[in-house]
């Protein structure tokens, strides 16, 4: 078991042109983020690029040196515009070639003769990685540093990140609560803002919603800081008492 540090930083990259055009409706950031949140591991930033290798190959440049952990979805298929493996491997100049292990893992569910050059690109995994297994269709991900690399279909990326999850440090969970009222956020800005001007350690949200004809307002605080955590709270309890009268 990985020990736990104070921050674990992760971004994620979802690539493909289906994303970006609106034709395919993205289900795998929340997913990811969730469960990263449920690791003590902190997204940070998410990208989404285009089935271009240039904007591939830099935004993969940019986010692994930025962050601990870079998670990238979607194109690791057979056809001609499935070319992250290829990117991941020009991002950190090494060479990519069909492994053999990455065949015996596709061998669970085809028999050799049928793996045709379209499937083969599926076994095609950069130098120095190691495979993520893929229970639900078998053509693996794979892990190479710090980068993870994924299938955007959702069944499969969840099948993916159950593998990953367990090989991640863990980082510090974060202390949460949130107060839910019946203020209206233009009420709130001023008190909230001075409260979050005292305690710069701990994230301050306000959210807004609107039923049954009335506006209310969520409030939600966040930190690592105990001490923090704890003052917090009274002041904010305080201040929305104050309000409501």
């Amino acid at each position: 078991m990985q020990k736990a540090i104070e921050t674990v930083t992760a971004a994620i990259l979802v690539i493909g042109d289906e994303i970006l055009s609106g034709r395919i409706k993205d289900k795998n950031i929340g997913y990811i983020a969730e469960h990263l949140e449920q690791n003590a591991i902190d997204v940070k930033e998410v990208r989404i690029v285009p089935d271009e290798a240039d904007e591939i190959i830099d935004a993969i440049r940019i986010l692994k040196a930025k962050y601990n952990y870079l998670f990238t979805t979607g194109g690791i298929g057979p056809t001609h515009d499935d070319i992250t493996a290829d990117c991941v491997a020009a991002a950190f100049n090494v060479a990519i070639d069909v492994r053999e292990d990455a065949v015996e893992m596709m061998l669970n569910k085809y028999k050799r003769e049928d793996l045709n050059e379209a499937r083969l690109r599926m076994a095609r995994i950069p130098e120095g990685a190691s495979l993520v297994n893929n229970p639900i269709s078998f053509a693996p991900g794979f892990q190479l540093d710090n980068v993870f690399v994924m299938a955007g279909v959702p069944q499969v990326m969840h099948a993916m990140l159950e593998d990953i999850l367990p090989k991640l440090a863990k980082g510090k969970h974060y202390l949460q609560e949130s107060f839910d009222t019946n203020l209206k956020e233009g009420d709130l800005s001023k008190p909230l803002g001075e409260i979050a001007q005292k305690y710069s350690a701990v994230s301050f949200g306000s959210y807004p919603t609107y039923r049954e004809g009335k506006f209310t307002t969520k409030l939600v605080m966040r930190t690592k800081n105990e001490q923090d955590f704890k003052a917090a709270k009274i002041d904010m309890l305080a201040m929305i008492e104050r309000l409501s009268e």
